[in-house]
C-alpha cells in the first residue's frame, strides 16, 4: 500500500479502520526527512497490515493541535480511529516495527 498524505479534512477517514501509523512532519524538519525512507521500508514490508499516513503540520495545524503535536516528527499509532500509541523524534526501523507489532 502506498503512503497517503492526509489533510485536516481527510484525517478521520484515513485513520478510521485498522492499524495506521501517522507521521506528523514538515518539509523543513531534518529528522522528518531522515525518517521518510524508514517509513517507505516499513510500508513495503508491512503495507498489507499497516497503513502509513503523513500529515504536514504546516498545512494541517488543526489536526496537529488536536493531538498535541509539539515537536516533529511525532508518530501516532491509530487502531480503528483511536490513538493508541505515540513516539516523538527520529526512531530506527526496528523501534517502529516493534511499536506497530504491539497493535496488530
Amino acid at each position: 500500500m502506498a503512503i497517503v498524505s492526509a489533510t485536516d479534512q481527510t484525517f478521520a477517514a484515513e485513520t478510521s479502520t485498522g492499524v495506521t501509523l501517522v507521521d506528523f512532519w514538515a518539509p523543513w524538519c531534518g529528522p522528518c526527512r531522515m525518517i521518510a525512507p524508514v517509513l517507505e521500508e516499513i510500508d513495503q514490508e508491512m503495507g498489507d497490515k499497516v497503513k502509513i499516513v503523513k500529515v504536514n503540520v504546516d498545512e494541517n495545524q488543526e489536526t496537529a493541535g488536536k493531538f498535541g503535536v509539539m515537536s516533529i516528527p511525532t508518530l501516532l499509532v491509530f487502531k480503528n480511529g483511536e490513538a493508541v500509541d505515540k513516539t516523538v523524534g527520529y526512531q530506527p526501523k526496528e523501534a517502529l516495527v516493534s511499536l506497530l507489532n504491539k497493535h496488530l
